[in-house]
């Protein structure tokens, strides 16, 4: 269904319209945000999983304990 979607005919098209819809000033501003809201998304999903990683091993080891 989306085969050939990200060619980079098509990657330079959409480049090129972000850049005449916002202008060269502000796209520094655009990736600069971008960039953080990856990282602290990133970051959620890591800070979430750890917790229940933690869970998952004390488990593991009351179990085994137990028999």
């Amino acid at each position: 269904m989306f085969e050939g979607l990200f060619q980079p005919m098509h990657l330079i098209l959409i480049l090129l319209i972000v850049l005449i819809i916002f202008g060269p000033g502000k796209l520094p501003q655009i990736g600069e945000g971008l960039g953080r809201s990856i990282r602290e998304f990133k970051k959620a999903l890591s800070d979430e999983s750890k917790p229940s990683l933690e869970n998952e091993k004390n488990k593991v080891g009351e179990e085994g304990k137990k028999a």
